[in-house]
């Protein structure tokens, strides 16, 4: 399975969740090659209601920091890649205090957190990574000064202070995470985008054209969130179309009226839950694809969801041949 579709939910998923605590870019350059930081933090509140909420990410986040969240363990190659990441952003830092004629302290300068489902002894030893009474189990410092941090996912406790870190796990440890995060109260307000997001990551998995056996155990483990999440939004379409037809049936005035007002409105009501979900799901698909959605693209979200099913499954499943010029032609937009 390709880091592609992994990477867009976690950075949705970490940006909405730090974005109570701080400044957050996803996909960010970094200048001397191409190279992206998955997600970049910085901090900007000292909220300890936020910082209660998030647990162990919260604490992970009380200074500048770097995420890079892998589906699969990274290999020696990719780790070595991530502190090449941090260290190019550690240079230009202290060029621009040289051009601003100020001093940057050791404090100052971000560290790295590379987040991965689970870690080998072999890893661990070769890059001196140790774990600490005041962490816990499972997260793994390198050597003080390099300023980075192995977190194997797997290896959490599984406690509420772990569980926004452990939904970004797989298998097993990811399975009942999504399970606690759908038992959340529906008063926690982050819940219900979270939900989202991992609903949109299942149904981006669904509609590819072959489906491995580690995405088919994948949707799975997220059923949970995208049955939690379609109910929501077919109650919120039953909800309101009661509503409508209540009143509807009021000014009619008659049982008759009521009753056909009430079923019609279930009806708009059940439609509208429907087109919003196809909405989020498009957007989602277009966004994986292309990145964030400027005005021309956003133009297209409505005529893609007014195409037949048949169509509209064919150019899903096409979207990742599809260049954005061809993909802006099929609809001409100019």
């Amino acid at each position: 399975m390709t880091r592609q579709p992994h990477d867009q939910f976690a950075k949705e998923y970490l940006e909405e969740l730090l974005t109570s605590l701080g400044k957050v870019e996803t996909s960010k350059d970094v200048k001397s090659e191409v190279r992206e930081i998955d997600v970049w933090f910085v901090p900007t509140t000292s909220s300890s209601s936020e910082s209660s909420e998030l647990g162990l990410l919260a604490k992970m986040a009380v200074t500048s920091c770097l995420f890079e969240p892998y589906r699969n363990a990274p290999n020696e190659v990719e780790i070595r890649s991530c502190l090449l990441k941090l260290y190019s952003v550690h240079g230009d830092l202290f060029r621009q205090a040289k051009r601003e004629k100020r001093f940057i302290s050791e404090a100052e300068l971000p560290c790295l957190w590379i987040l991965t489902p689970t870690c080998s002894e072999k890893i661990l030893d070769g890059f001196g990574a140790k774990a600490t009474e005041e962490w816990g189990k499972g997260v793994y410092f390198l050597p003080g000064l390099l300023k980075a941090a192995i977190v194997a996912i797997n290896q959490l406790p599984i406690t509420e202070d772990t569980l926004w870190l452990r939904v970004l796990g797989k298998g097993k440890t990811q399975t009942q995470a999504v399970e606690e995060l759908v038992k959340l109260s529906a008063e926690n307000d982050k819940k219900n985008y979270l939900l989202e997001i991992l609903a949109s990551w299942r149904k981006n998995i669904e509609v590819k054209d072959h489906v491995s056996d580690e995405e088919r155990e994948l949707i799975m483990s997220l059923s949970p969130a995208y049955l939690k999440q379609r109910e929501e939004w077919r109650q919120e379409g039953l909800q309101e179309g009661r509503q409508e037809g209540r009143q509807e049936g009021r000014q009619e005035g008659r049982q008759e009226g009521r009753q056909e007002g009430r079923q019609e409105g279930r009806q708009e009501g059940r439609q509208e839950g429907r087109q919003e979900g196809l909405r989020l799901i498009v957007v989602s698909l277009l966004t994986a694809r292309f990145g964030n959605l400027d005005e021309e693209l956003s133009a297209i979200v409505t005529p893609i969801m007014e195409l037949s099913l048949t169509e509209r499954t064919e150019l899903l499943l096409q979207l990742s041949n599809l260049s954005r010029e061809e993909l802006l032609a099929r609809f001409r937009v100019d």
